[in-house]
């Protein structure tokens, strides 16, 4: 089976060209922004006439948070637009879309896991343009998955865990916010949990929302003194509030995501934030090696 892969040179989309190879039952498709531009309606139409993918992938996005609020059209563009265009090719030639959102439509007043039935409420330019996404993709009545995730980290890119990396060979003490919680997740894992879902594709037959992030629960100063611990940087990890920490958008305290629907969904078995935190580690650790 031919399969699209949108956005393919951010994390999740190299997580996935890093497994790709245990999947030799399907052709991928890796495209970025440099070869086609999903805002480009007429761009993604001809790319689906010249390779009839049977399901899309889409981890292009814009998720520069603060700069978000600066640069409202490429965000749209990149966010909203983008999933309009591949959900309404995919409701046309019925082919399969797994569209990635985030754990940003809520807004984090909760304390407890948010199931995919809870309210939204999307309080940045970066959150409304991530929901709008999913409303789009709703609209088209095509056969999707939208998968909300928070806290995204791998080998590959700028994420939290290599700024702590190198920040923690470089400093002697960091600030980190301790009053914001939710839950790391593995690239890696996620890819895999796409192509589970890809497996199994049969089981959805209109547009249905999950949510996948890893077990268990952190603030930003638990991942950070993790971080620190298992690549042994001496780096002292001090804790702050949200207050003292200046941002132009006001992020969710509470992102903690309840995977019940897509565990009993997929019969899917999802490893522990600190347990795949080694991993990554471990991994990056042997790249320099």
């Amino acid at each position: 089976m031919e399969i699209a892969v949108f956005g393919a040179n951010g994390q999740l989309g190299r997580c996935i060209r890093a497994i790709a190879d245990n999947y030799p039952q399907h052709k991928f498709l890796f495209t970025d922004i440099d070869d086609l531009d999903i805002a480009n309606y007429a761009e993604v139409a001809d790319f689906v006439y010249n390779n009839y993918p049977k399901a899309f992938i889409n981890c292009a996005a814009y998720t520069d948070v603060d700069m978000a609020e600066r640069d409202k059209k490429m965000t749209t563009d990149a966010n909203q637009k983008g999933a309009d265009n591949l959900a309404k090719l995919a409701a046309e030639h019925n082919i399969f879309l797994v569209h990635i959102s985030t754990d940003y439509v809520y807004d984090g007043e909760h304390y407890k896991p948010y199931k995919e039935t809870d309210s939204v409420h999307p309080r940045s330019v970066y959150a409304r343009s991530k929901w709008k996404g999913e409303v789009a993709i709703r609209r088209s009545l095509c056969r999707a998955a939208i998968i909300r995730t928070a806290w995204l980290y791998s080998e590959y890119g700028t994420n939290f865990v290599k700024t702590m990396l190198k920040m923690g060979a470089e400093e002697q003490e960091i600030n980190i916010i301790f009053d914001q919680i939710g839950t790391p997740t593995y690239a890696r894992d996620l890819a895999k949990a796409i192509m589970q879902i890809i497996a199994q594709m049969e089981k959805i037959q209109e547009v249905e929302t999950f949510h996948y992030s890893n077990e268990g629960v952190a603030s930003w100063y638990d991942f950070a003194v993790e971080i620190m611990q298992l690549a042994k940087r001496n780096c002292k990890i001090l804790p702050i509030s949200t207050q003292q920490y200046p941002s132009l958008v006001k992020r969710p305290h509470y992102a903690v995501l309840s995977k019940q629907k897509i565990k009993e969904t997929f019969e899917m078995e999802i490893p522990h934030w600190r347990e795949s935190l080694r991993r990554c580690i471990a991994n990056l650790e042997a790249a320099r090696v």
